[in-house]
């Protein structure tokens, strides 16, 4: 017996949960229920995180959180639970099944069966934003060497397990080489120790578009955060609909389980929601406990329903379809089919559905850290890069000429071109490449010179070299 906490959200996610965990009960899920309160309730109470503390508690001791969708109150000041929910439990990897239901199920593409395996808890998903000038923000994307080594092994650990044949990296190494540099890198540093296994790289652009037409050219696709976001639905609604997947999000210890849909508040308590989604993710959680013969009857149950054509008002298509239900009605039918397979689709075999144990990471030894010089974000309103770099002249101490000025990073300084659009936000590097050390003392002198001179650095990022090797980036066009 397995206990794990639920919520049953908010929007359509009572419905879609009472009628999930009826269909688990029936199949025999040896589950025990502690349920939570979570979302727009708990939002509006003045808790702006969405959950409250001894919820938190109740997720931690259970380690396996089966949720609804929820619904986050528009306005300032409240968080995504999802995104807090993944980074406060650790769960690096988000994992979503898209499978066409071809030809029960409206698609154009029917041989597709392709899962994204996506990075969870890094990339701008972070969060971490600030205004720098009147005229321009920004968003730091933070890649890790752990948070890549994580999930580039889990992909191909995943593909061993399930037998899958090729893990497919995506990135735009072309444009960030330093960040989606660094997981294209460790991609192919592990892809190495798994030579049964096919591996290759897309750029994300051409990637997605390849993903939307071909689908079944790919099978295991690993990529970061934001990127996965995206393709993660455009994969799960060209199988037929985003309302059919589920996907689960695994840490290390504990594990949330979900339908990818929204909460819907627009068909709320008609009756006629799709649990589909959620039913999945409940399949998945079945596997990540180790009652993969549960899951099986239930996704075969579920597979045999889809065929039989008893849908939802979502995927009721009158030339395909049977009869159309309600939720309850959907889940009954779910019920009914229970021990059954499907004769069209494909019966799913879960014998290597358990959790995956993954080595832990481990350190890389430190490397040899130099400091090259230092980029200062000036915010300064005027429009000429000439007399900008006359006014930093002057405050720059020996050891770290001015070597370059960008803007929006393109390079405006020196010989820049007159039809370059500016705003207010100028990156400005000093740098002297040919000096062996630099200090962090020199770097205090430079912002104690432009204070002197009314220079406004709103922000600074020290450029090093790793044994020996620059690690930041050019300017465009330097």
């Amino acid at each position: 017996m397995t206990r794990i906490t639920i919520a049953k959200g908010d929007g359509i996610g009572p419905e879609i949960m009472d009628a999930t965990l009826n269909i688990l009960i029936a199949a025999g899920a040896q589950i025990e229920i502690d349920e939570i309160e979570v979302g727009e309730k708990v939002y509006l109470s003045g808790i702006t995180s969405g959950i409250k503390d001894e919820s938190w508690d109740i997720i931690r001791n259970n380690k396996v959180f089966l949720k609804a969708p929820i619904t986050t109150p528009q306005g300032g000041g409240y968080k995504s639970l999802n995104v807090t929910t993944r980074k406060f439990l650790g769960l690096y990897a988000n994992v979503r099944p898209c499978v066409s239901f071809y030809p029960f199920i409206s698609t154009k593409h029917p041989k597709m069966d392709v899962v994204i395996v996506r990075e969870n808890e890094e990339d701008l998903y972070a969060g971490i934003e600030h205004q720098q000038t009147d005229e321009v923000v920004q968003c730091l994307k933070l890649i890790s060497r752990p948070g890549c080594e994580k999930i580039v092994r889990y992909a191909f650990e995943y593909a061993k397990q399930y037998g899958r044949k090729k893990v497919t990296c995506m990135t735009k190494d072309n444009i960030m080489k330093q960040t989606d540099g660094l997981f294209r890198e460790v991609f192919n540093e592990i892809a190495k120790e798994y030579s049964e296994i096919e591996n290759e790289h897309w750029i994300i652009d051409i990637g997605s578009a390849k993903l939307a037409d071909t689908p079944e050219d790919f099978d295991v696709i690993v990529t970061l955060n934001l990127y996965g976001d995206v393709i993660s639905d455009i994969a799960a609604q060209i199988t037929g609909s985003v309302g059919l997947a589920g996907s689960s999000n695994i840490g290390e210890e504990c594990a949330m389980f979900e339908a990818i849909h929204g909460s819907a508040p627009m068909i709320a308590g008609k009756g006629i929601a799709n649990p589909t989604g959620l039913i999945e993710g409940a399949v998945l959680m079945l596997n990540h406990i180790g009652q993969s013969s549960v899951a099986q009857k239930v996704k075969n149950a579920l597979l045999k329903t889809i065929e039989d054509g008893v849908h939802t008002a979502d995927i009721y298509n009158p030339s395909i379809s049977k009869r159309k239900v309600g939720t309850k009605e959907f889940s009954e039918a779910v019920i009914n089919n229970l021990g059954s397979e499907p004769s069209t689709l494909m019966a799913v075999d879960f014998k290597n559905g358990a959790a995956l144990k993954l080595p832990p990471y481990i350190k890389k030894a430190q490397k040899q850290k130099t400091l090259l010089g230092v980029d200062a974000f000036v915010h300064w309103n005027g429009t000429d890069p000439n007399e900008l770099a006359q006014m930093l002249h002057e405050i720059n101490p020996e050891v770290m000429p001015l070597k370059m000025i960008t803007n929006r990073g393109i390079k405006v300084w020196p010989n820049g071109f007159k039809e370059t659009f500016c705003t207010d936000h100028w990156r400005c590097r000093f740098q002297n490449p040919e000096k062996e050390i630099i200090t962090k003392e020199d770097l205090l002198t430079l912002l104690s010179n432009a204070l002197g001179k009314n220079i406004d650095i709103v922000k600074t990022e020290n450029l090093y070299a790793f044994d020996g090797k620059p690690s930041f980036s050019l300017g465009q066009g330097q």
